[in-house]
């Protein structure tokens, strides 16, 4: 399982010109369900999402995580991160979970997160979603489990 995560001010996911979900500061987190992953891997990186320290403290330093800044927290599903580009001009998705198996795995992702934090937006599973952030840093990590 991968995750892309952008510490954000604000971010907002749309579909079809409606807004599914939105945040203000937080974090923005692409979700890559890869062949393999099963539930143990998704609560895994929900724990590392939530502790993972990418904010500032008082004396500006990396040391408070999403938890700690009772921020936001927007899941959108992206299949395109676990694509194979070790070689060629195309991606290949062979290591990409079959999509009825990777929703379903999203979704107890998506569950399971608002569990355990307060404030949980979401994209659409599959949908064309149109993505806005404003990436406060720039600070971009990618996780794996």
């Amino acid at each position: 399982m991968k995750a892309l995560i952008q510490r954000v001010s604000k971010a907002q996911v749309e579909v079809d010109d409606q807004v599914t979900g939105q945040i203000e500061q937080g974090l923005l987190v692409f979700i890559g369900i890869e062949k393999y992953d099963e539930l143990a891997e998704a609560d895994k990186m929900i724990k590392r999402l939530l502790s993972y320290r990418i904010f500032y403290d008082d004396d500006g330093k990396m040391n408070k995580s999403v938890t700690d800044k009772n921020g936001g927290v927007l899941l959108v599903s992206q299949f395109t991160l676990a694509a194979d580009t070790t070689s060629g001009t195309r991606p290949g998705f062979s290591t990409a979970k079959s999509p009825v198996e990777a929703e379903a795995l999203y979704d107890y992702f998506v569950h399971q997160m608002q569990k355990a934090h307060d404030t949980v937006a979401t994209g659409i599973f599959g949908a064309d979603m149109q993505v806005s952030l404003t990436n406060d840093g720039p600070v971009t990590f990618l996780l794996e489990c």
